[in-house]
């Protein structure tokens, strides 16, 4: 197939993700041909605002042909009044050799920051490799002209990915000049750590971190940097060593932010499975259900998850991470400047990239990371673990691929508007991010979903039942001991004692509600304030209908009150034009704020049983979300005996027994969701309310266990690290 022919495919592809698909087909018809007239046809395309989303591939396909005259239809593109045309055209140069008329925009790019400047940064930074000189010749220009504080510590983090000693003199130049930016100085500073370890740099490094400041931080971390050598991993330790990461939350053990920002269900999740693998090692397999054919050889022996935090934060947890010891160690990825939604941070890369790396070397031997989603986090990640040969887990879900679709079928979302969609939410890169996780991993996990082979090959394009040895369903699970604790508190209170704090805090916020309210059955809500999350639109709807609003109050229980990030502040506002936030309780709102996952167990039980003289019993939970890949806290929901509403697509849909322990609605339309709604009232004091609350319980104890999720992780561990050790030993063999 030549690329006219390609390019009429892919114009006539009937999807948007079949077009991204198609993209593949194009580059090699391209490259194939390499003559003028594929440059020609390939520049008529990419200048074609009609039909945006074959105007990017094909700007990737002339990426692939290795002619000056692709080259003078690129340069342009840099400096195009379209963003998302410059964005894919500094992507594409990542593949091509250095080219000096682009270095220039490229650099501006990296100026101007956000993803772009990220991805024009990549491009110098494979460049680097071979054109060193010249590309930290163009940045030290930049540099001159440059005085913005962000833009100057962009420009000096790209000088440390450049090897030499022009780039390195001038690291040693910002790290110690006291009128530049702080960002700027410790952007020099860090990239120093990276660098070789000669005397000069090691005495700067360690006089700037004698210092009280934050800078001072940055210089001992790479002081460790440049002294550490590797850890090896001690003769006596048995069993696995496996990392997990999500950079976009602070995980403590106590899961003490849950709930703020983008400290979602996922931190929850990665404590109490990472908890839950090292039980099974402690134990010899005896919390696997007792399997006589798993010892602790077989299980895994420690667990390092790592999340974002302060400089700080990272060298205090190192000792942690290089402990011989068994067990479950936390470890922060420190960031400069404050919390940015994970939409945001992709210009944290390198140094997401430098923490990994960090906490990983520290660590000793690591037998396999598992990556969950396509962020910053999982980019920087994937990098690491190709260079220190750690084989990658990966969690495969439909995201962005179901967004793309949803969009596309709502009108929302076409071809002619594809690339200024994607300049914003980068579905593009994502897409091909998942495209080469799965690719590289060594074992792919995939959620439960109730057409999982179609959706994998008509939204991802994998065909899963090839190779199966290679992909593993794995149902996310839920630590039953919080919730049957919580519930034995409420059934069986003992006698004359005192509420636990956790449930004194929630009687005080039903306080707050108007006596005509107390005696009304409560709906709770858990999760970000984000608009995947669709919290918002659970508030309108909720407030919309005069039946609900009149005979329920609403909890909501997430997010940052006091200190929200701008994600937050849309929901809330949102929130604002549905009903005054000021006199929230008064109408039967009440926000709550993030809260520990303990806390959260005993809310949704009160929600069940009610609060004597604070509210009724027979509430329901309610799940509003856009998408929700698989939901923790619907199972913690139905663990408890609430019937639950939540998304009819995704996950829920393969637990949710609809009608009988909750309603799958169509989560997109207020009507519906305030319909099914109503039906969860409706069936948790009906007659079969207690039946059905059981049937739930049991199933999440059948099938949703933290424990259960562990056994089954523990498999797909041990084979990754078994196949690595052959593979290795192969090699060393030969």
């Amino acid at each position: 197939m030549g690329p006219h022919t390609a390019l009429d495919v892919m114009r006539e592809s009937g999807s948007i993700l079949a077009g991204i698909r198609c993209a593949d087909d194009l580059t090699v018809a391209s490259s194939r041909d390499a003559g003028s007239r594929a440059v020609r046809l390939l520049a008529a395309a990419a200048l074609d605002g009609s039909d945006q989303l074959t105007a990017i591939a094909a700007v990737h396909a002339l990426a692939r042909i290795f002619d000056d005259s692709a080259d003078d239809v690129l340069v342009p593109l840099l400096a195009h009044e379209s963003g998302f045309l410059r964005e894919h055209a500094a992507w594409a140069f990542g593949v091509r050799l250095p080219r000096l008329d682009a270095l220039a925009g490229l650099v501006s790019m990296v100026i101007g920051g956000g993803f772009s400047g990220m991805i024009a940064q990549r491009t110098l930074e494979q460049w680097s490799a071979s054109a060193a000189d010249s590309v930290a010749l163009a940045v030290e220009g930049a540099l001159l002209g440059v005085r913005e504080a962000d833009a100057r510590a962009r420009l000096v983090e790209t000088l440390g990915l450049v090897p030499g000693r022009i780039p390195e003199r001038l690291l040693r130049s910002v790290a110690v000049d006291d009128t530049e930016p702080p960002e700027a100085r410790a952007a020099a500073v860090a990239g120093l750590g990276d660098r070789v370890a000669n005397d000069t740099n090691i005495r700067l490094v360690t006089d700037l971190s004698f210092g009280t400041d934050e800078l001072a931080d940055v210089a001992r971390l790479a002081l460790f940097d440049l002294t550490s050598a590797s850890y090896s991993r001690p003769p006596w330790s048995h069993g696995t060593t496996i990392a997990q990461l999500f950079l976009h939350a602070d995980i403590d053990g106590e899961l003490s932010r849950v709930g703020s920002g983008d400290n979602g269900g996922i931190a929850t999740l990665l404590v109490r499975l990472g908890d839950a693998l090292v039980a099974g090692h402690r134990a010899g397999g005896a919390d696997f259900n007792s399997r006589s054919d798993l010892n602790a050889t077989d299980q895994v022996e420690r667990v390092l998850t790592l999340s974002r935090g302060t400089h700080g934060t990272a060298l205090s947890c190192l000792s942690a991470v290089s402990s011989t010891l068994s067990g479950h160690a936390f470890a922060a990825v420190p960031f400069l400047g404050g919390v940015v939604p994970a939409a945001d941070a992709w210009p944290r890369r390198i140094a997401a990239q430098r923490g990994i790396r960090r906490v990983l070397r520290a660590a000793g031997g690591v037998d396999a990371i598992h990556l969950r989603m396509a962020d910053v986090g999982s980019l920087a990640a994937a990098t690491v673990a190709r260079e220190m040969d750690i084989p990658i887990v990966f969690t495969v879900a439909p995201d962005p691929h179901a967004v793309i679709d949803s969009l596309e079928r709502s009108g929302s979302l076409t071809r002619s508007n594809f690339g200024t969609v994607d300049e914003a939410e980068h579905f593009w890169f994502r897409a091909r991010l998942v495209q080469r996780l799965a690719a590289d991993a060594a074992h792919t996990v995939f959620f439960p979903r109730p057409d999982l082979e179609r959706d994998m090959r008509e939204l991802v394009g994998i065909d899963i039942t090839a190779h199966p040895e290679r992909h593993t369903v794995v149902a996310e699970g839920i630590d039953l001991a919080v919730i049957e604790k919580s519930l034995a508190e409420a059934l069986e209170p003992r006698q004359g004692a005192s509420p636990v704090p956790a449930t004194g805090e929630l009687d005080d916020l039903l306080r707050t509600l108007p006596e005509h309210r107390r005696g009304l059955p409560l709906l709770i809500s858990v999760g970000r304030l984000h608009r995947v999350k669709g919290m918002a639109t659970l508030v309108e709807a909720w407030a919309a209908d005069p039946t609900l609003h009149q005979g329920s109050n609403l909890l909501i229980v997430g997010g940052d009150l006091e200190h929200p990030s701008p994600d937050e502040l849309e929901q809330l506002r949102r929130m604002e034009a549905a009903l005054p936030l000021a006199k929230a309780s008064e109408h039967g709102l009440l926000l709550a704020g993030h809260r520990a996952n303990d806390t959260v167990a005993r809310w949704l039980v009160a929600a069940r049983f009610g609060r004597d003289g604070l509210c009724a019993p027979h509430g329901a939970y309610v799940c509003a979300s856009v998408k929700e890949e698989f939901g923790l806290a619907l199972l913690e929901a139905l663990a408890t005996g609430l019937p639950v509403v939540a998304p009819n697509a995704g996950g829920p849909a393969t637990y949710v027994e609809n009608g009988v322990t909750g309603f799958l609605v169509d989560t997109g339309s207020p009507s519906a969701l305030a319909r099914g709604i109503s039906s969860a009232l409706d069936t948790a004091i009906g007659p079969f309310g207690l039946e059905y609350a059981e049937r739930g319980r049991d199933m999440v104890a059948h099938n949703f266990t933290i424990q259960a999720m562990a056994r089954s992780l523990t498999d797909v561990y041990r084979d990754v690290a078994e196949a690595n050790e052959t593979a290795t030993w192969a090699l060393n063999a030969s």
